[in-house]
Formats: structure tokens, sequence, C-alpha cells
């Protein structure tokens, strides 16, 4: 007969882990893709998206997805090891350029090239967390980092990083379900293909944002290159506080650290207060 025991957890944060949530929450709900834009050029702007832009950036942050997908369950374990973020971040670059001389036309073959550099980027940051590479769940939450930095604007709306986890944890779950044991022979699992939808409608967001950057004239002084490194070190702050605070879920009661986050998150001024 088998016994289930209670899972133990220590009963209150660290004062290191504190600091840890609350530079969690600074990453997570700072500041949009646009706004870190803006901060480069050094003034505030909306970056119009044409349709047509934002129809080739959602198909192409959908096959980039797909292709990262089996990336993520398949090798991520053999990532190198240490803080390669600079490395990857000049890849990032380096695909960035050649996308940006050559313009639209190059985002299907671009995109998927620069999403699994950062993806491998991501797997350090998450690998750096204590995260197994090796198992499933943990490809799956790298691939969520992409999903985080969909924000229109810099209104984060009520419940910001906790409530787009909540969007996706049934589709992360059955994800991880139907991966377990199977490989990745079966890419085009309908649970497979619900997640890249979810997760790729709001990275698509972030990718017409980037594309629309680099065509408006006013950005001129930015090359591909460094709208690209941008975007790269983007995905790769929102990865650092997501795999902080899963590491945090995995040593404190889960309940209690989003209790805590979304307390910071209204305190900082990220969220409405609705107790004021």
């Amino acid at each position: 007969m088998r016994v289930n025991l209670p899972v133990l957890y220590e009963p209150g944060l660290s004062a290191s882990d504190m600091e840890a949530l609350r530079a969690a929450v600074v990453a997570l709900e700072r500041q949009s893709f646009a706004g870190r834009i803006a901060r480069l050029t050094g003034r505030q702007m909306g970056i119009p998206i044409p349709a047509e832009v934002h129809r080739v950036a959602m198909d192409a942050a959908q096959k980039a997805l797909t292709t990262s997908l089996k990336v993520a369950l398949a090798s991520l374990s053999d990532a190198p090891r240490g803080d390669t973020t600079r490395f990857h971040k000049r890849l990032a670059a380096v695909a960035g350029g050649v996308g940006g001389a050559v313009g639209l036309a190059s985002l299907p073959f671009e995109l998927p090239v620069s999403t699994t550099i950062m993806l491998r980027s991501i797997a350090d940051i998450a690998r750096n967390e204590g995260e197994n590479l090796r198992a499933p769940e943990t490809g799956l939450a790298c691939l969520e980092v992409f999903a985080l930095g969909g924000h229109p604007d810099d209104n984060v709306l009520e419940g910001g990083y906790l409530a787009v986890r909540g969007l996706l944890a049934k589709s992360v779950s059955d994800a991880t379900r139907y991966v377990g044991g199977r490989g990745l022979a079966l890419d085009s699992a309908p649970a497979l293909v619900r997640l890249i939808t979810q997760l790729s409608s709001r990275f698509g967001l972030v990718v017409s944002q980037k594309t629309a950057a680099q065509a408006v004239p006013l950005l001129g002084a930015l090359s591909g290159a460094a709208i690209n490194l941008a975007f790269t070190e983007h995905f790769q702050t929102l990865a650092r506080g997501h795999f902080a605070m899963r590491r945090l879920e995995r040593v404190y009661d889960p309940v209690k650290v989003r209790a805590l986050y979304a307390q910071v998150a209204r305190e900082e001024g990220y969220w409405e207060n609705l107790s004021a």
C-alpha cells in the first residue's frame, strides 16, 4: 500500500531568499520589451505594428517555439555550464544583425535561430537555480519564459507573472505528463500543440514589437544587432526571475511564496493595491 507523505517545507523565507523574491518581482514585473527599447532610445514612444508585421511575427513565433520545443526536450542537458549569458547575447546580436540587414523576409529563418540561442542561455540560468535539465518539466519551464514577456505596454495587469503562470499551468502540466517516457516523435500531439499555441500568442507580441522597432526610422541608430541584444537581455532577465521563483517554491510552501510575491508587487506599485 502506497502512503502519501506530507511535503515538508521550510517554515519561512530567510533574509537572503526574501531578497531573491524581491529581485524576482523586479525582474518579472518592472519593464516590457517596448519599455526597454524606449530606454535605449532615450524617449517614450509607441511602436506601431502593421498588420502584416504582426501576422509574420506570430507565424514565426510559433515556428520558433516548435523548433525550440524539440531542443528543450532533447538536449538542454548538454548546455554549457557556467554563466554563458554574455556568450549567448553575442550570438543573438550576430543573428539579429543578419536579420536586421535582410528585413521582415528573414524573420521566419532568423527567429528560430535566435530563440534556440536564447533557450540555451535560459537553460543555463535554470541549472544555476538548481533545475534538472534532464527533466521534461524543466525544458517546458524554460519555454514558459517566452510567454512572460508579452505585456503590450508597461501597465502590467493585476496578477502579472502569477496570472500568466496560472493561465499556462494546465497546458504545461498536460504537456509534461504526455512527454514523460514518450520522447520527441510525438511533438505534434494535441497537448504539445496546445501549449505551443498559448506560448506563441504571447511571445509573438514581443516579436512584433522587435520587428516593428527595427523598421522605425527614428531607431536608425539602433542596429538589428542592438535590438536583438535588448530582446535577448529581456528574456534572460525574465528567466532569472522565473527560476528564482521556482527554486523558492521547491524550498518553501508555494502558496506562501506566491502570496509574498503578490504582496511585494503591490507594495512596489507594479500591481494595483486593492486594499488601499
